[in-house]
This record gives structure tokens, C-alpha cells and sequence, in this order.
């Protein structure tokens, strides 16, 4: 554990932190444009869409760095990263808006995934 939490430190762990924390960023500002707009406005559907689209990764972005700064007893970072990420998972599961591109994607995704992981036919060698 401790060997992934220098990674963090190191160049090539604090480029990625920083990406992923961009990630987050971009995700607590679309969910407070999407919480300024007007229901069914081109804007909310956009910003509620990258909301939804980004609420994921942000949460295990937060995740892997509460995890670092823990490792490295930093508690006050570690209590601002429960934090943010308490307050995205709070937002993206009480807000159920449907202004959203994710709407009824849930059906149409399991479909598609069932047809992909379904058994593929066997074709008979041809003989000739």
C-alpha cells in the first residue's frame, strides 16, 4: 500500500491525480449547471448528461485518493475527499432528473450486452 501512495507522490502518480481530479472538477461544475438551469432546457440535458456521465469515475477517483492521503496520514485531506466524494454520490442518487441522455439507456444497454455475450452459433464445416 504504502508503494502506491509514492506512486502518488511521484511525477508520473501526480500527473494522473491531477487528471482525475480535473475529472471531478468538471463533474461538480456541470451538477451545478445542471442545478442552475431551467428543467428541460437543451442546458440541463447537457450538463445533467455529463454529470451522469462523469459521476462514476469522479467517485473512484475520490476513492483512490482518500485511499493516498490516508496511506500518508494526511487526515484533513483525507476528511475534504470523503467530503467531495459523499456529496457527488448524494447528488447523483437523490437527483433522479429526466433530463438526461442516460434515460431508459439501462434497457437498451443490457439488451446489447445480452446479445454479445449470448453463445454464437456453430457453423457446420463445409465439405467439399
Amino acid at each position: 500500500m504504502e508503494s502506491a501512495a509514492f506512486f502518488a507522490s511521484s511525477l508520473p502518480g501526480l500527473i494522473l491525480m491531477d487528471l482525475g481530479q480535473t475529472v471531478v472538477v468538471v463533474c461538480v461544475c456541470f451538477d451545478m449547471v445542471r442545478a442552475l438551469s431551467v428543467p428541460r432546457s437543451h442546458r440541463r440535458y447537457v450538463a445533467n448528461s455529463i454529470f451522469r456521465t462523469l459521476a462514476v469515475p469522479s467517485i473512484l477517483v475520490m476513492g483512490v485518493s482518500v485511499l493516498a492521503k490516508a496511506i500518508l496520514w494526511s487526515w484533513a485531506d483525507v476528511a475534504m475527499g470523503v467530503f467531495v466524494m459523499v456529496m457527488i454520490i448524494f447528488r447523483w442518487h437523490q437527483d433522479n432528473d429526466e433530463d438526461s441522455w442516460w434515460k431508459g439507456k439501462g434497457k437498451k444497454l443490457a439488451r446489447w450486452a445480452r446479445k454479445q455475450l449470448a453463445p454464437r452459433p456453430a457453423l457446420a464445416p463445409v465439405l467439399g
